[in-house]
């Protein structure tokens, strides 16, 4: 498994805003494509413009193809149903899961 870990910088009070758009826009994207897992929202209580979105990917093959012109047509959509928000993404990281075999004893 991979992990897709997007930082978010938003206004704190479109904080919500943006998690539920991400949620109906992008979400629901993603989860057209074979190999998407699932995703999880996180946010900070101590820092309220912040979001980070851990996106699963059953390997990395998968995640990659996720086509530059969807990307682009998503991010549209989800741009013009934030309306005037700021928000960034300011770091991302992959991470892929490693598993290991359990010894019976």
């Amino acid at each position: 498994m991979v992990i897709e870990w997007l930082k978010i910088r938003v206004a704190p009070d479109r904080r919500e805003q943006y998690i539920q758009k991400d949620e109906e826009i992008w979400t629901t994207a993603l989860s057209t494509y074979p190999g998407f897992l699932g995703k999880q929202v996180w946010i900070n209580p101590n820092q309220q413009d912040e979001v980070v979105l851990v996106i699963q990917w059953e390997s990395r093959e998968a995640w990659k193809r996720v086509s530059v012109q969807h990307i682009e047509e998503t991010e549209r959509l989800f741009s013009q149903a934030m309306g005037d928000a700021v928000y960034s993404i300011i770091e991302e990281r992959e991470y892929q899961v490693r598993k290991f075999p359990q010894i019976q004893t």
